[in-house]
């Protein structure tokens, strides 16, 4: 608690003052205190000092107490903001796949020194796949029809041709493989056929005589029913007969003759026949 204390000066000087008033001989002040009538009934009281010369002090006011000391409770810290949600990455897509079709081909028989082709093609699923570029293996195949780089689209197709030709007898594997972007290249189909020596296939051909007198027969052939037609026989046929050793496996010939007398007059053709030559 605060501590006061009373200080004499005060009190010394208002006692100072009554005793001037009480001794001075002035008319005026004296005066004034011998007129005052005294009281009847009640004894004169001398003053006391310290009720009229020291009057008390008053008190200070007391010091309002020190706020408490007790720390005012800190704000909740805000929440920390939500982390913005990252955007969400560009799907990457998915590989194409790359079928080609048929998987396998199969060229049976072929005569050697000949060929024989067939279609496939290449398609794509899922997504579009580039084909850059294709190999294959095995004697006597090829690839044809088909320019690469090339890119099939998802759900189309591109085709191509497959040739086998055999340069010798016998079985000949062989495959054709596909470098693509797809998931599953290489994509490979493959080959298989075999090849044969040729048969030895002829035609003969035999006709009526002419009713002139004639030195001999010429023999044409051709490829399609009314020609044209191109002779065969490299010199007159005395004959009325031919045999035609150069026909191939698998075609149609259609012959026709005329009749040379002997001015190297040639008639008109005869009827046409024809001439079927199995395969091999």
């Amino acid at each position: 608690m605060a501590q006061y204390k009373y200080h004499s000066l005060p009190l010394f000087l208002a006692l100072l003052i009554i005793s001037v008033l009480a001794t001075t001989g002035c008319g005026g002040v004296g005066a004034a205190f011998s007129t005052l009538p005294a009281p009847s009934s009640a004894p004169t009281a001398s003053p006391t000092p310290s009720a009229t010369a020291s009057p008390t002090p008053s008190p200070r006011p007391s010091p309002s107490p020190a706020p408490s000391a007790s720390p005012s409770p800190r704000p909740s810290p805000s929440p920390a903001p939500s982390p913005l949600p990252s955007p969400s990455p560009t799907p990457t897509p998915s590989p194409g796949q790359l079928g080609v079709n048929p998987s396998s081909v199969n060229f049976g028989n072929v005569a050697v020194g000949s060929s024989l082709s067939r279609t496939a093609s290449l398609t794509a699923s899922v997504s579009n796949v580039r084909v850059s570029s294709a190999s294959w293996n095995g004697l006597g195949y090829s690839v044809s029809g088909i320019t690469f780089p090339v890119t099939v689209a998802a759900g189309k197709s591109v085709s191509f041709t497959v040739t086998f030709a055999p340069q010798t007898s016998g079985s000949s594997p062989g495959s054709v493989s596909f470098v693509s972007n797809a998931s599953n290249s290489p994509t490979t189909e493959t080959l298989v056929g075999t090849g044969i020596q040729p048969a030895q296939h002829s035609v003969s051909l035999s006709w009526s005589p002419s009713t002139s007198v004639v030195t001999g027969y010429n023999v044409y052939r051709g490829t399609q029913s009314g020609g044209p037609y191109t002779q065969i026989n490299t010199s007159l046929q005395p004959g009325t007969s031919y045999s035609d050793t150069s026909v191939q496996s698998g075609l149609a010939y259609f012959y026709v003759v005329t009749a040379v007398d002997a001015n190297s007059q040639e008639s008109a053709y005869s009827n046409e026949t024809t001439a079927l030559i199995p395969a091999p």
